[in-house]
């Protein structure tokens, strides 16, 4: 049985207990075993963070430990998957350049706030996005810098919103990528600001499909 590493914390408004359990739920029903933590000390033991097959963060901001994002790295690239959305994998840990590097993208602003209405669109007809089509979110729309070596299966249109990043022009912008770090396979949606965005529709499809692809492969 494959077997999946769910840590959540950090700020409260990204409901990080729902979320967490929203995924946790999935990927029982997917048959997974999966240990569930609002601690990091989960990265403190390489020898058991290598023996997962997936690893979910569920953190924003917040601050981790030098060793304990190596363990983290070092588990994916012999071959655990990593899997996250919003500010949970890719605003988890702004001081470390380590997880930065990779989970493929860092938050820097969401023009507008919350509850801005922008569409998603689907890039491929890839397995991580075939048959789900461009729907229409109304949510935080994230502004990434995002690593040139990932996979993109679909972006957002900035801008939305007008603010000091509009004189740029239109900037296609990643929602769903992924990318490989060693041996693990990395898998990142930008929604997700909280639970109701992505328990139910395409956002939930897409998350779900992630979660899964990333599982490490035999």
């Amino acid at each position: 049985m494959s077997k999946a590493l769910i840590t959540w914390g950090g700020w409260d408004g990204h409901e990080p207990d729902k979320v967490a359990a929203l995924f946790a739920g999935w990927l029982r029903e997917a048959g997974m075993a999966v240990d569930l933590t609002d601690s990091l000390s989960c990265f403190d033991d390489p020898k058991t963070l290598a023996t997962m097959d997936l690893i979910v963060p569920v953190w924003t901001m917040s601050r981790i430990g030098k060793e304990q994002a190596l363990n983290a790295c070092a588990a994916v690239a012999s071959g655990t998957g990593i899997a996250g959305c919003h500010g949970g994998m890719c605003d988890a840990f702004r001081e470390n350049v380590d997880w930065q590097f990779m989970t493929g993208a860092q938050w820097v602003a969401h023009p507008g706030n919350d509850g801005v209405e922008y569409g998603v669109r689907i890039l491929s007809d890839d397995p991580l996005v075939a048959g789900v089509g461009d729907f229409v979110v109304k949510t935080e729309q994230y502004y990434l810098h995002v690593d040139p070596a990932v996979k993109v299966h679909a972006v957002c249109d900035f801008p939305v919103v007008a603010g000091p990043h509009a004189v740029n022009g239109p900037v296609a912008m990643p929602v769903v990528f992924t990318k490989g770090y060693g041996a693990g396979r990395v898998y990142y949606n930008a929604l997700g600001h909280q639970k109701a965005v992505i328990d139910h529709g395409p956002a939930a499809e897409l998350m779900r499909r992630g979660l899964l692809w990333a599982v490490r492969r035999a």
